[in-house]
C-alpha cells in the first residue's frame, strides 16, 4: 500500500479557501476496520460549519486535519479474511468525523459496522450523497417521529440534502408531508411525495400550517426564526424534531413554554439503517438527487456552493474513477 495518499487538508478554521490539496500519511487499519479507496465523497452542511470553526471543530486535536463524512469507493483491506466485504467489493457509508480522518481523501479507513455494500443500481455519485443526509432524516423522520399513515408533518428546507430524503421517507410510511421550499422546486418535491409545497418566498408557513403533528426543522433559528414561528403551527402535544440546535439555544426551553415537545437529533453512522436505506434506493422507493458535482481540486468551490443555500439535493466530489 502507499505511504501517503492526496487529500483536501484543513490547517485552520476559515472559509472554502481554506481547504488546500495536499499529501498526507495512508491510513492505518486496525481491529474491525475497513479501509476503503475513496471514489466520490460529499459535502455536508456539518461540513462547512467545521471548516469555518464551528460544527464540530472543537474536537479536532492536531492539524492538517481531513474533514468529509459521506463516501463510495472500493474496499482495500478488509477487518478479516472471512469478512463479507472483501477486497475488491464497492461499499459505502458514513466516517464519524473528526474521530476518523475524512473523505475528502483518496482513502479512508472506517470501522466495519459504518460500512455496507453499494447498491449496484447506484453510481459511485450517487451512492456518496445518500448516507450522512438519508441517514440523518431516517432518524428524524422514522425512529423520533415515527411516521405513519394519516400523520400531518411539516417538513422545513424541503428540497435540500436531508431534507428530500425527509419528504420521501416521511410520504412512503403514509404521512401527509407539507414542505417549505422556493416555488421553482414545488413541482419536483410533488414529485418526491409531498402532498403541498409551501414557497417560503411569497408565504409565511404559519398562516397555512395549522394543527401539524410533526414539524421537522432542518433550519432552526438561522434565519427569520423558523424554529420559533413552527412552534405556532403544531397541534396540542405536537412534536418538533430539530436537527440545527446551535441556531436555536432556547429550543428545549421554548418548547416547554408551548407545552409542546420537543427534541434535537444527532446521526450516527449506522450500518444496519444504511443497509435497510440502500434496499429502498436500490428498489426505487427513494432517489437520490446530486445537484452539483466537483473535482477534489475544486473542494473549496463545493464548500461555496452548499454554503449558498440554494442547492438541490446534494453537492458531491469526485476524488477518482470509478
Amino acid at each position: 500500500m502507499p505511504k501517503t495518499m492526496r487529500a483536501a487538508l484543513l490547517d485552520a478554521a476559515g472559509g472554502p479557501e481554506a481547504l488546500r490539496i495536499g499529501d498526507t500519511p495512508y491510513p492505518d487499519r486496525v481491529n474491525a476496520e475497513f479501509v476503503v479507496k475513496v471514489v466520490a465523497a460529499s459535502v455536508n452542511p456539518i461540513d462547512a460549519k467545521t471548516r469555518a470553526g464551528r460544527g464540530v471543530f472543537g474536537a479536532i486535536h492536531s492539524f492538517p486535519t481531513v474533514l468529509g463524512h459521506d463516501f463510495s469507493g472500493v474496499v482495500m483491506e478488509s477487518p478479516y479474511s472471512a469478512h463479507p466485504l472483501r477486497p475488491g467489493d464497492e461499499v459505502f457509508g458514513m466516517v464519524p468525523v473528526p474521530r476518523y480522518g475524512g473523505s475528502y481523501a483518496e482513502y479512508v479507513s472506517v470501522p466495519s459496522l459504518s460500512v455496507v455494500r453499494k447498491p449496484a443500481t447506484l453510481s459511485h455519485i450517487e451512492a456518496a450523497a445518500a448516507p450522512l443526509a438519508a441517514l440523518t432524516a431516517w432518524g428524524m423522520v422514522v425512529e423520533v417521529a415515527k411516521a405513519h399513515e394519516g400523520q400531518r408533518m411539516l417538513i422545513h428546507a424541503g428540497s435540500g440534502g436531508v431534507g428530500h430524503f425527509a419528504v420521501q421517507f416521511a410520504s412512503y410510511f403514509g404521512a401527509h408531508v407539507i414542505a417549505t421550499a422556493s416555488g421553482e422546486k414545488a413541482s419536483w418535491l410533488r414529485s418526491l411525495g409531498a402532498a403541498e409545497v409551501i414557497d417560503y418566498t411569497t408565504t409565511r408557513f404559519e398562516e397555512v400550517v395549522h394543527g401539524a403533528d410533526v414539524v421537522i426543522d432542518l433550519i432552526g433559528n438561522v434565519h427569520d426564526e423558523t424554529g420559533t414561528r413552527s412552534l405556532s403551527v403544531l397541534r396540542p402535544g405536537g412534536l418538533l424534531v430539530n436537527a440545527p440546535t446551535g441556531s436555536w439555544p432556547t429550543f428545549a426551553d421554548d418548547v416547554a413554554a408551548a407545552g409542546l415537545r420537543g427534541t434535537d437529533y444527532k446521526v450516527a453512522p449506522d450500518g444496519n439503517t444504511l443497509a435497510v436505506i440502500a434496499r429502498l434506493l436500490e428498489a426505487g422507493n427513494v432517489r437520490v438527487h446530486v445537484d452539483q458535482i466537483f473535482p477534489l481540486d475544486r473542494i473549496a468551490d463545493a464548500h461555496a456552493a452548499v454554503e449558498s443555500g440554494h442547492t438541490r439535493g446534494k453537492v458531491v466530489v469526485k476524488v477518482a474513477e470509478g
